[in-house]
């Protein structure tokens, strides 16, 4: 469930009807519902009621809006980063270093001293030299790195290969037959306090399947080490699950997930560690876009918007659906292409798909655009970096600013040697 409806034949966003945000802040631009946000945020926390012992950490990689990572503090959440940079936003937004978790398969040695220096949770360690690394630099500074040893359980995750994070020949962990050795002699170095394992096989998951045996191969590891005699106390099982792009997609809920977790693990006896973010944001959120033309095509039309593969690249990098409505529909429908202003083919929203119709000037939204979209948004062609706003009830406030063209040129300078 969202909280963007037809009301009077016009889409709001909570009580704010969105033609007035596209008169007053312009298109395009992300609008964010606060209490879809606080809703999903709830019912990912009610899902996990039989799981005892657990810490949720958000992905701020799929939305780092300042504003949204608020409303989750406020619910509790942590932060799972993968940057310097998400690590700094996390910690403005008002959640608490100590639930903080830092993932990445490349972080730096200034960010893992900047982690320790900030006094985040845990650390998922990705491989050996990292964890050597993180050691030495703790052991430098009189510290210890409370951390976890991400592993590879090589699980075919079903998803977008773009996207897929738990199969052997992915970059991410350590293969999971090596992982005991490797564990126990990260386990035996000063300023480590290696106190459990992460796994993560993929983003938009819509089966349990691959998520269970994953969890399963987890479990066994568990097992093996405190055998081997570690003190095994944190478990993180990363996140991936997936949310409903197209009308009919039907992706398990965060009830059925959170059941299959407490019956896998319910004898593990661990802290279990939740790195949650598409099914948190994706419905939180739409792109707001105008209708700039409807072009004949060799077959059926092409409606060109004022959003492009700039603002909402995921279209382009994985041929992922997003739903197109009219903001005002008629009734009537056209089978159309749905193009973005750049030059480039790849510029596609949708091919030959049956839409509400539009004429130019019209206003449409893209659905299920809260997650990965202003993230990964760019000024390719020079165009502005796209805005996002934040509706709560019958208010709303930009929560990132319009960046102009010129305000990005007036960074860069021409060297006088030039000429």
């Amino acid at each position: 469930m969202d909280h963007f409806q037809y009301r009077d034949g016009v889409l709001h966003a909570e009580e704010i009807p969105l033609p007035r945000i596209a008169e007053e802040i312009g298109t395009p631009v992300y609008v964010y519902s606060r209490a879809t946000l606080e809703r999903h945020a709830q019912v990912f926390r009610d899902a996990l009621k039989d799981v005892p012992k657990k810490h949720i950490a958000f992905a701020i990689k799929c939305n780092p809006n300042l504003g949204v990572l608020r409303v989750l503090a406020r619910q509790g959440y942590g932060a799972d980063v993968v940057s310097g940079g998400e690590l700094e936003r996390a910690i403005a937004s008002g959640m608490a270093p100590e639930d903080i978790v830092f993932s990445g398969v490349g972080k730096t040695r200034a960010e893992l001293a900047l982690g320790l220096d900030r006094g985040i949770g845990q650390f998922n360690i990705e491989h050996e030299a990292e964890g050597v690394a993180l050691a030495q630099i703790a052991l430098a500074k009189e510290m210890t790195a409370r951390a976890v040893l991400r592993v590879n359980p090589d699980v075919d995750a079903g998803t977008h290969a773009k996207i897929s994070t738990g199969k052997a020949e992915n970059k991410f962990g350590v293969g999971i037959d090596v992982a005991p050795e490797i564990f126990g002699r990260l386990a035996g170095l000063p300023g480590l306090q290696m106190r459990g394992i992460a796994l993560h096989i993929g983003s938009q998951l819509t089966s349990l399947d691959p998520l269970e045996a994953a969890f399963e191969r987890a479990g066994r590891l568990v097992a093996d080490l405190r055998a081997a005699g570690h003190s095994i106390t944190h478990v993180d099982l990363g996140g991936g699950l997936g949310v409903p792009y197209r009308p009919d997609d039907n992706p398990p809920s965060p009830a059925e997930y959170g059941a299959m977790v407490a019956r896998v693990t319910k004898d593990w006896d661990v802290t279990l560690l939740f790195e949650p973010g598409r099914v948190i944001a994706g419905n939180t959120g739409v792109l707001l876009t105008e209708v700039l033309w409807v072009k004949p095509g060799a077959t059926n039309p092409f409606v060109i918007v004022d959003a492009a593969m700039n603002d909402l690249a995921r279209p382009a990098l994985y041929d992922a659906y997003h739903d197109f409505v009219a903001v005002k529909p008629t009734g009537d429908k056209m089978t159309a292409s749905i193009v973005g202003p750049v030059c480039e083919t790849g510029d596609t929203f949708a091919r030959d798909r049956l839409v509400d119709a539009v004429e130019a000037g019209d206003l449409a939204v893209f659905r299920t655009a809260g997650a990965y979209g202003a993230t990964m948004a760019s000024t390719y062609n020079s165009r502005s970096l796209v805005p996002e706003v934040l509706v709560d009830g019958d208010r709303y406030i930009v929560v990132a600013d319009r960046i102009a063209a010129g305000t990005i040129m007036a960074a860069e300078r021409v060297p006088d040697w030039i000429d």
